[in-house]
């Protein structure tokens, strides 16, 4: 076994650099979007290929791409802290599969004892994949 010790790993193309097993088989891909983000202060804590991210209101939020997606077939990961705001209780994180698009994607919190009440969640942590 060898360890490759860089400082940068550029790719030859505009594509991003692929990882390979030895018979030449992708084993793996680079997250091409990802953030971290405190819905109750509309502050984003940290991101990457994220050009803002949209307080749509109460437990609403919209994450827009620096580059758009070629199409809107990505991959999304997420995650959110259970302390909710705005009222009592704890809240999950789903997606607005309507409002998957190719330059943004929107998302909401809701309580876990409500369905339909939106809450604030910090932080909520998004991951695109395509």
């Amino acid at each position: 076994m060898s360890t490759l010790a860089v400082g940068t790993i550029k790719s030859i193309s505009s594509a991003a650099p692929v990882f390979q097993n030895t018979s030449g088989t992708e084993i793996g891909q680079l997250a091409k979007v990802w953030v971290t983000y405190e819905q109750t202060t509309d502050t984003v804590e940290r991101s990457f290929g994220v050009s803002s991210v949209s307080d749509d209101g109460t437990g609403v939020f919209t994450v827009n791409f620096t580059t758009a997606f070629a199409n809107n077939k990505y991959c999304v990961a997420l995650a959110d802290s259970a302390p909710v705001y705005s009222g009592a209780g704890h809240c999950h994180t789903s997606l607005y599969f309507h409002n998957i698009n190719t330059g943004d994607c929107e998302f909401a919190t809701f309580h876990d004892s409500n369905s339909g009440l939106r809450a604030d969640s910090n932080p909520v942590c998004c991951v695109f994949y395509f």
